[in-house]
């Protein structure tokens, strides 16, 4: 199941207060600036032991996406809305940024990684991507410090056996520090490109209000969302759609502005 929560500063309380237990320590806290922990150790797709230092290069950005690779729908909605930005973006993993996705799920195997890793490679279709996409798994401890680091909060639920969390992508500096969030299902490549740009550069960006997806309680059988989401998207009414606009009009703010730096970039080089 997925459910929109908005999260506005001025009135994240209301919103919050609204969500069902089960969704309380789900969310993401923005953590801009803070140090991954690039020690820690992971396996890859080949089942070899890594370090998540393995992928930050001086100059190459790194995407990262937490998920889990048997989620029944936010994931692969998150990720399907990513490979259709990456598609339209000009650059490439491996050339100009690397990837690294990491499953929250600590019992995930390598060889469900590589099936993952497999299917997203063949739908991008680019050679040599799969040297810049990289699919981990690992066990509870270092999976639980790559999320406090970047403030990403999720939660298992034993009746369904799934996790609720949040869509976004965290871009990092190469040096392993966090420089922007984007959210939700759709990643243009626009954003993408100006998100990597500043984080390459070591820019650091500013909160902005959230949209965010989570996901929890996804009926398969019916297909369709639970009365409990649909609760939740019914909240505040009028006060949503007003958080929306606000949200709307500071993110083409920003994109205004990141596109007259790059111009201007462009024009110096």
């Amino acid at each position: 199941m997925a459910s929109t929560v908005i999260v506005g500063a001025p009135v994240e309380a209301q919103v919050v207060a609204d969500v069902p237990p089960a969704l309380e320590d789900v969310g993401v806290d923005e953590h801009f600036d803070a140090q991954v922990p690039l020690d820690l150790e992971f396996k890859d797709e080949q089942g070899r032991t890594v370090r998540l230092g393995d992928y930050f290069k001086p100059d190459r950005p790194v995407i990262l996406t937490l998920n889990y690779y048997r989620c029944p729908m936010l994931c692969g909605l998150q990720l399907n809305g990513f490979l259709q930005g990456l598609k339209e973006l000009a650059w490439m993993p491996s050339d100009q940024f690397e990837i690294v996705t990491i499953s929250i799920d600590p019992l995930e195997t390598p060889a469900l990684a590589a099936e993952k890793k497999q299917n997203y490679m063949a739908k991008l279709g680019r050679e040599g991507a799969g040297a810049g996409w990289h699919f981990l798994t690992g066990g509870e401890p270092n999976i639980r410090a790559v999320a406090d680091a970047v403030g990403f909060r999720y939660a298992y639920d034993e009746e369904t056996a799934q996790y609720a969390h949040a869509a976004a992508l965290m871009v990092l500096t190469p040096d392993g520090r966090v420089a922007r969030y984007l959210y939700g299902i759709e990643y243009p490549a626009s954003k993408l490109k100006f998100a990597l740009l500043e984080a390459g550069q070591g820019e650091i960006g500013s909160p902005l209000d959230q949209l965010l997806l989570y996901c929890f309680h996804y009926d398969s059988t019916d297909r369709q969302y639970t009365p409990v989401a649909m609760n939740i998207m019914r909240l505040g009414g009028g006060l949503t759609v007003s958080i929306l606009a606000l949200a709307i009009g500071l993110m083409w703010s920003r994109d205004a502005r990141l596109k007259k730096k790059f111009m201007k970039r462009m024009s110096d080089t």
